[in-house]
């Protein structure tokens, strides 16, 4: 499934005015594909993503998901969205600390229903997916900082989405290790079939990726 922003426009209160976060914004992506979201800081990039996510809603525009707007749904309904169709990887993995890496992915299985122990085999599948699968059973103190990020992609598609939304996942890791993780997320994303967005800093890690997308005082260049 694709995912498809159109015409986004999102404003915030400031003052006796509104401060315009996106401007009419649109963006495409397909299947299968990983498109990098860059710019300075303050340009949109965060709010892009929240748009996307469906965690906020746009002033105008519309955000489309295999073909399917997200416009109209209630609040449950777009929590049921999220939950089903799309995954987020922050930029910090937020781990929990009390359960092992295997245990991360269980519970968010349990989000749409799964009970912990037919979410297993598909916990560990994805965590040998991303080259943990001797690691199921460490905490989150036991893991490196590269490791834990790849765990925290391992969460974002426990539940099988259509989206995968990407924020700055090599903020905190050295270049070597943030590289891996980008490809890590490509190759994912083909195999899956995820349309992926990544938003990143770090220019050195734009040729893994298949488009680049560019977002300055909020409009999107591509």
């Amino acid at each position: 499934m694709s995912l498809t922003l159109t015409d986004v426009t999102l404003t915030y209160p400031d003052g006796d005015t509104r401060l315009t976060a996106l401007d009419r914004v649109s963006l495409h992506v397909p299947a299968g594909t990983v498109t990098a979201v860059i710019g300075p800081s303050g340009s949109g990039k965060s709010s892009l993503l929240a748009v996307a996510a469906t965690l906020v809603t746009p002033d105008g525009g519309s955000v489309a998901i295999g073909g399917a707007t997200t416009e109209g749904l209630t609040r449950g309904g777009l929590a049921a969205l999220r939950r089903h169709r799309i995954g987020i990887v922050f930029q910090q993995p937020n781990l929990l600390p009390a359960l092992t890496a295997v245990e991360q992915l269980q519970v968010v299985a349990g989000l749409v229903g799964h009970r912990p122990a037919k979410a297993l085999p598909r916990a560990l599948d994805l965590l040998d997916a991303v080259g943990l699968a001797d690691h199921a059973d460490r905490r989150p103190h036991q893991l490196s900082g590269g490791q834990r990020q790849r765990v925290n992609v391992a969460r974002a598609l426990m539940n099988d989405p259509a989206v995968l939304l990407v924020d700055e996942p090599t903020s905190a890791l050295d270049h070597e290790r943030g590289a891996a993780v980008v490809d890590l997320i490509t190759r994912l994303t083909r195999l899956r079939a995820t349309a992926t967005v990544l938003v990143t800093h770090d220019r050195s890690h734009l040729a893994a990726v298949d488009s680049v997308a560019t977002i300055h005082d909020g409009r999107l260049t591509a």
